[in-house]
């Protein structure tokens, strides 16, 4: 049974803490502008993980069982199980979302957890420490930036908008009659996506393969802000499925959902993204 209101506000103020302190814990491997001081290894496709991926991992799953034991467990750092599909409420996280830029000192990573239930995020948390911002929302409870709360996405048209894309799309974007513009791209996806709520651009595009626990707790802040988080063919998102694989995503305020996702299948047709 989904937590009541007055639950949910209780609990995302321990997933914040639970997020902070594994924040803490990635801290200590971190070196601004340097090369991380935790080991390095890579996964199958190429991509980083480090011991500092594990030591949060291990952590968080230590402190989620602990004050949420009935829910299932999704993370990028442990292997999966089918388990997890017969629970009523699922905790996703993402030990260090972005670890590309951790591992080069970039201050551009997250922490991310996000409780599900019913197959939609109804508390997350996006906790960026060597940024010194946190974001969480809980269902019906609003979005917040370090306690402040994010007020609605306000901008109403596609026209003059700020916007993160795949390189691929850069020149076909561009030559779009709204005139959007490209912003820097954020190594985050989740941190990508919370910045549309922050203010700092206005859509994003992402690439296919993303996975849930890179949009989870992102999911949630944005609803709460006014954004809306879908895939470009199937609409509003899911989780808890047997793949947590994603196709192309789109994010922008919701008056502009609509177009986003036309315009993403516009400029993304006969991409190879393999």
């Amino acid at each position: 049974m989904p937590l009541a209101e007055s639950a949910l506000s209780v609990f995302l103020t321990r997933l914040e803490s639970v997020a902070r302190e594994a924040g803490d814990i990635a801290m200590t491997y971190f070196r601004p502008g340097a090369r991380t001081a935790a080991a390095v290894s890579y996964k199958g496709g190429g991509s980083p993980v480090t011991e500092a991926d594990f030591a949060v991992d291990r952590f968080l799953f230590e402190e989620m069982r602990r004050i949420a034991p009935q829910a299932g467990w999704l993370s990028e750092e442990t292997a999966d199980s089918d388990d997890r599909l017969s629970r009523d409420s699922l905790i996703i996280v993402d030990p260090i979302d972005g670890t590309h830029a951790f591992t080069r000192g970039d201050e551009r990573w997250a922490v991310c957890i996000a409780l599900i239930e019913g197959g939609r995020p109804t508390a997350g948390v996006v906790h960026a420490p060597a940024r010194g911002e946190t974001f969480t929302a809980a269902r019906g409870h609003g979005a917040f930036l370090n306690g402040e709360r994010l007020a609605a996405a306000r901008r109403t048209a596609i026209a003059g908008a700020l916007a993160i894309a795949p390189r691929p799309l850069h020149s076909r974007i561009a030559a779009l009659p709204q005139n959007i513009a490209i912003a820097p791209r954020t190594p985050s996806l989740a941190l990508r996506l919370v910045d549309i709520a922050a203010g700092r651009h206005d859509l994003v595009i992402s690439s296919p393969n993303a996975r849930d626990w890179d949009i989870a707790a992102a999911d949630v802040i944005l609803r709460e802000a006014g954004v809306a988080l879908e895939e470009v063919e199937g609409g509003e998102i899911t989780y808890n499925r047997s793949s947590s694989r994603r196709g192309m995503l789109v994010a922008a305020p919701m008056p502009l959902i609509e177009e986003t996702r036309n315009i993403a299948r516009t400029v993304s047709e006969g991409i190879d993204w393999s």
